[in-house]
């Protein structure tokens, strides 16, 4: 299993002024690399995030950190994921720049989309590299 992907939806936001990066993820099968996109699990991913951003809303104004890339779908390799990310992810908590960030979850990831909805609209993901 070391060899299949891990999905991962994530949240670049600041909540009452202050960052988070909330995330959730998921062991994919070996063959759902093969798919054009993520499709259910990414789904359940993104609605999952989406509720748990909700949730923390209660906690003050929410607000994007890094427009339209704050809400990203990455598919890594589950090492980068369970050694890298946390890494990345507390360096950005505490102060790093968001380019920096996004630079290097591009160089980490197998794929990613961005996660975004339209009025009267599905959600959509978006390729992003």
């Amino acid at each position: 299993m070391a060899d299949a992907p891990y999905l991962v939806a994530l949240a670049l936001v600041e909540i009452a002024g202050k960052r988070a990066l909330p995330l959730t993820g998921k062991s994919q099968p070996a063959a759902a690399a093969e798919a054009s996109d993520p499709g259910d699990s990414g789904h359940t991913l993104a609605l999952e995030l989406l509720l748990r951003l909700w949730q923390r809303s209660d906690d003050g104004a929410l607000q994007r950190a890094a427009g339209e890339q704050s809400l990203l779908l990455l598919e890594l390799p589950l090492d980068v994921m369970s050694e890298q990310l946390p890494l990345l992810k507390a360096n950005w908590i505490s102060g790093g720049e968001t380019e920096a960030l996004l630079g290097s979850l591009r160089n980490l990831v197998i794929r990613g989309w961005r996660i975004s909805i339209a009025k009267y609209e599905p959600v959509s993901f978006i390729a992003w590299s």
